[in-house]
């Protein structure tokens, strides 16, 4: 089964590939088939990522997946929430991963309550006006350290420490990143759903 991933990050296409991989479910990126990104105007994951689905699915005529994640930073009341991506230039920065880093750690200066989680909403839909879109919410919780760490990932996974694993995100591998991760969680639960509603594998 083909579906279009509303999103042309390469990344983000790599791990949800794998992720999906198990129901024979074919990702391809909504650029690829000259669909351009959708507006994402809303202020919870899971509403911007049922937009991009729909959109998706409208442009191309094909079944259509979303996600949308960020970081939801405890002292900062959520923040940066869906603006995760663009955080940096709400303060005037350059768009960036550095960046963003940069200025959640100014945010963050001397400030003892570091706790955080990385939030993914992944919603799928049959079509644009599917009246049951598959929903499914993950989350990965951590703390934010006070210097970046690890050398893989990409956006925050440098800062984000875990616990119980004992290092950041950056520095898992991707193997247990994908095992693990808040996309991992959504994963799960959507390929369930898509197992039970859509009767896939």
């Amino acid at each position: 089964m083909k579906l279009v991933l509303a999103s042309n990050n390469a990344k983000k296409l790599k791990e949800l590939q794998a992720l999906f991989e198990p129901l024979g479910i074919e990702l391809v990126t909504q650029g690829s088939l000259g669909i351009p990104e959708a507006e994402e105007p809303f202020h919870t994951f899971v509403e911007n990522a049922l937009t991009k689905a729909r959109h998706a699915a409208q442009a191309s005529g094909l079944p259509a997946l979303a996600d949308d994640s960020g970081l939801a930073v405890e002292a900062l009341g959520g923040m940066p929430g869906v603006l995760s991506a663009r955080y940096a230039t709400l303060f005037g920065r350059e768009k960036s991963d550095a960046e963003n880093n940069r200025v959640l750690l100014e945010k963050l200066d001397g400030i003892e309550d570091r706790r955080a989680r990385f939030v993914c909403a992944l919603v799928a839909v049959r079509s644009a006006d599917d009246p049951e879109p598959l929903i499914a919410l993950g989350r990965w919780q951590g703390e934010i350290l006070r210097a970046e760490q690890g050398e893989g990932g990409f956006g925050y996974d440098p800062l984000l420490f875990i616990p119980e694993l004992g290092q950041s995100v950056a520095a898992l591998g991707a193997e247990l990143k994908n095992r693990l991760s808040h996309r991992a969680l959504a994963s799960q639960d959507l390929l369930r759903q898509m197992r039970e509603s859509w009767h896939l594998g």
